[in-house]
């Protein structure tokens, strides 16, 4: 059996198994999802110095330009939870709701609260006006994350909701909704 396999195969069974085990794990899961992002950031910002490259913007226009980033990051981030609280869940992969969420933002892609995400660092690099947080650290972090979604997550949630999730993901795409398959529904 390979590490793949086995972390799939622990990621399958706390996230079927006892309650008590999930909530316990959950605010873990979510405090290293965030310390990741923190790292992320900080790191950048240490790279950013070393090279020297500090403040590409002038500091009111990083302001300016990171305000409708960060809101809508957090608005999808906030709708995503929302979701998945609903359907009696969270969006750390250990304690998932029961069922498979297609509602608000899932409707769209499949995985928009990473959309968020992506957006909250693409954010902070404008707000900091860093280079390598802008050009390497976040598409370093999305990188990770679209290899652990692909090799862990998808295989898990193949095997705990089956066909169901086999069809939602041929048809939803990723990250980014398709405005064109959206703005056509809404004209029928």
């Amino acid at each position: 059996m390979t590490i793949k396999t086995r972390w799939i195969e622990i990621l399958y069974n706390v996230a079927t198994g006892s309650r008590k085990i999930r909530n316990f794990f959950t605010p873990v899961g979510a405090l290293f999802y965030g310390l990741l992002i923190f790292s992320f950031i900080v790191v950048a910002l240490q790279v950013d110095r070393l090279i020297g490259l500090i403040n590409i913007f002038p500091r009111q226009l990083s302001i300016i330009l990171s305000l409708p980033v960060f809101s809508l990051a957090l608005f999808l981030i906030g709708w995503s939870v929302l979701n998945f609280l609903r359907a009696k869940g969270t969006p750390v992969p250990i304690n998932p709701p029961p069922q498979l969420v297609t509602t608000g933002p899932y409707a769209y892609v499949r995985n928009p609260m990473l959309t968020g995400v992506f957006a909250l660092l693409f954010g902070f690099g404008v707000l900091f006006g860093s280079v390598s947080l802008l050009v390497v650290f976040t598409p370093l972090f999305i990188f990770i994350n679209v290899w652990e979604l692909k090799a862990i997550e998808e295989p898990e949630l193949l095997k705990r909701l089956g066909e169901n999730y086999s069809k939602y993901r041929k048809r939803t795409p990723m990250f980014f909704p398709d405005f064109g398959k959206i703005f056509k529904r809404r004209k029928s």
